[in-house]
């Protein structure tokens, strides 16, 4: 019987010292993948870095031509939607607050088009900032209802909205985006597991485990970072994350990927076929390591970080025999008319 397999992504931005598109690709290309995430991107190396949503038309254009010269596609549109306020309160936090109304007519609308001119399916988005000091679990119902709205607009797309698991947001856990995902039941709604934003919120590998387990019924993608807990830190409930310098290979740290692909691989048969019903070409496992740093709009790695992190990977992946599909000889052949 053969393995299932994996579509192996990566958030380019990481690999790219300068954030331009020929850094991107170059490094993406050279370890193999096939698929990325666009984020923060400078397209024609005018040194001018534009998050994806803020690209016009011609640099979509020019951004497509770049995909067919480095036989590079889009696995989802890295977004910031969901990343504001779900309330006008004074908290005390630098998060804005837009209106869910005119949030709909700009953000989520810009993001739509990019995903429709970039020819991919997914839009990575979160769950919303509740008050600070609230329980996230009082706000379920509004962010239900928000988030619904955005699902709404992306299946009138034709789009699905990946939902990420992320410390200090309505979803911060797996019991929690889980519960979100059971009210919403939307076709274009999944979840996105990320072991290491929940190993950042001190949490060990049996607790990542069992948050995998709650998410697993409703999963559309997986982010693949891992973060080594510090000890030496006071855990408040809350993640700074301007001091979040913890990330590590997903073979390092305490968000124990090995236990958990081990489970996902009895899960891959459906969910590939779940994914591919909704146009998706698999199930992708999309590193995004942060490993020389990560906030809360973005990481880094640099070219070296995202070549010991795809590896890393693929070393748990042989591991528990789960196949990838990354570039070879054959392919290079191929492209040459052999």
């Amino acid at each position: 019987m053969s393995n299932p397999q994996i579509l192996m992504s990566a958030f380019a931005d990481e690999a790219a010292n300068h954030k331009t598109a020929l850094e991107q690709f170059s490094a993406l290309a050279a370890v193999g993948l096939r698929y990325y995430s666009p984020r923060f991107i400078d397209v024609d190396s005018s040194g001018v870095v534009k998050h994806v949503v803020d690209l016009k038309k011609s640099e979509y254009k020019q951004l497509n031509k770049l995909h067919d010269e480095f036989g590079m596609r889009v696995t989802s549109v890295g977004s910031r939607i969901g990343k504001v306020k779900l309330q006008d309160v004074d908290d005390g936090s630098h998060n804005k607050f837009i209106p869910i109304a005119k949030y709909l007519k700009t953000e989520v609308k810009s993001t739509i088009e990019a995903a429709l001119a970039l020819d991919t399916k997914l839009v990575r988005g979160f769950s919303f900032y509740h008050p600070v000091g609230s329980n996230p679990d009082d706000h379920i119902p509004q962010a239900v209802d928000q988030i619904g709205q955005i699902a709404d607009a992306c299946q009138a797309s034709g789009v699905i909205y990946g939902l990420e698991i992320e410390p200090n947001l309505i979803g911060e856990t797996g019991p929690l985006l889980a519960k979100i995902a059971r009210k919403l039941k939307h076709p274009n709604m999944v979840l996105i597991y990320d072991g290491g934003n929940i190993a950042a919120q001190n949490k060990d590998r049996m607790q990542c485990l069992s948050e995998f387990r709650d998410m697993a019924p409703y999963l559309g993608w997986m982010h693949i970072k891992d973060y080594a807990i510090d000890r030496s830190l006071n855990w408040s409930g809350t993640v700074d994350e301007e001091r979040l310098k913890n990330f590590v290979p997903a073979n390092v740290g305490d968000a124990g990927h090995e236990q958990v692909l081990l489970e996902l691989r009895d899960h891959l048969p459906k969910l590939t076929k779940k994914m591919q019903k909704l146009g998706v070409p698999g199930f992708f496992l999309e590193v995004e390591p942060h490993l020389k740093g990560g906030g809360q709009f973005g990481g880094f790695s640099g070219p070296d970080g995202v070549g010991v992190a795809v590896r890393a990977l693929r070393s748990v992946l042989d591991y528990v025999s789960i196949d990838y599909d990354i570039r070879t000889f054959a392919d290079i052949r191929e492209a040459r008319g052999f």
